[in-house]
């Protein structure tokens, strides 16, 4: 079993400090949180912050460690305030009536850290100049963040929620059922190579999720059809990623989500292409998925399914794949 790991960085400024959090809140870890809050009250701090941005994970552990943090500051006259938590926090502090923890607002800036100002866990590897993939990244308020298999079934109900309300209402919503959602999402998880990406604010606006396709990954087989042989022949492309679903909130300030998250899971799986498979009658679905810069090629005889589904494809290039 892997060990969990938390890093804690603390910056201080008189008598405001931010705390950092990057990992697991876990049984393992929440000793060192506990241990961190506790230090800042004993220092005399006023203001805490602690940012959750790269936080994976928190068990219910791990929040009664926050709100015993922030009642403790309460009694001294101290304030904690949780900033940038992930979906299951955010729905952790709602159970618990603690919303009145999150902040919204911006931090204030805080000088660089003193080397005397950094906990952690473990030792930790030297930083990779690249961005590891189970990296959250924040843009405009919105985290990606790759879920594990587990993350992933733990979230389940939550992502086919947020799969109906993409298509409530719309012409795609036809196409759409909820048990065959949870059924592809499970078929999914179970391929290798399976990755999945999460957008988030406080609560969940977008997902992806797929796997790659090629000699060194999987064998492209979907049911009796090898997929892999009608891309090849297609595009000259014998490796690819079956990107099985993308789902968007459909509020305008979200437009943009379905295309983070289709470029940052090729990049994830070192991808140049991707592929996903549509009704032939789900022109809801393609117009929306053309909008997001794939190439409509047609339906495919060959494929298991009462229809020929429509294959479509999304070059990270920018350019439609050749064909012959």
């Amino acid at each position: 079993m892997a060990l969990s790991r938390l890093d804690i960085h603390r910056r201080n400024r008189g008598e405001r400090t931010r705390v950092t959090l990057a990992g697991d809140i876990g049984p393992a870890t929440t000793p060192l949180l506990r241990a961190a809050v506790e230090q800042c009250l004993l220092d005399g701090v006023t203001e805490i912050d602690i940012d959750l941005t790269t936080v994976g994970s928190c068990d219910a552990r791990g929040l009664d460690v926050l709100l015993s943090a922030a009642r403790r500051a309460g009694r001294v006259h101290a304030h904690l305030r949780l900033h940038h938590p992930c979906a299951q926090i955010a729905r952790l502090l709602d159970a618990t009536g603690s919303t009145s923890l999150l902040r919204t607002a911006p931090m204030s800036p805080v000088p660089p850290t003193a080397s005397g100002d950094l906990m952690r866990t473990t030792a930790r590897a030297p930083e990779d100049a690249a961005r590891r993939p189970d990296q959250p990244v924040l843009r405009d308020g919105i985290r990606l963040r790759r879920l594990t298999r587990r993350q992933t079934e733990d979230m389940r109900e939550d992502i086919a929620d947020l799969a109906a309300e993409s298509v409530a209402g719309t012409a795609g919503e036809a196409y759409h059922d909820r048990r065959d959602f949870l059924h592809r999402l499970a078929v999914t998880t179970h391929r290798p190579g399976f990755a999945l990406l999460v957008a988030e604010t406080t609560v969940l606006v977008g997902c992806a999720f797929g796997f790659p396709v090629g000699s060194d990954s999987s064998d492209g087989r979907q049911g009796d059809g090898t997929l892999q042989e009608i891309i090849q022949r297609s595009t000259s492309r014998a490796r690819f990623v079956v990107l099985t679903q993308i789902v968007a909130h459909p509020h305008a300030q979200h437009r943009d989500i379905a295309h983070r998250l289709q470029q940052r899971l090729l990049t994830d799986l070192r991808s140049s292409l991707a592929v996903t498979l549509l009704h032939p009658a789900d022109r809801a679905g393609q117009a929306a998925f053309s909008s997001w810069g794939w190439q409509n090629m047609g339906e495919v005889i060959g494929l298991p399914g009462p229809v020929a589904p429509c294959v479509l494809t999304l070059s990270a290039e920018g350019r439609p794949p050749a064909r012959r």
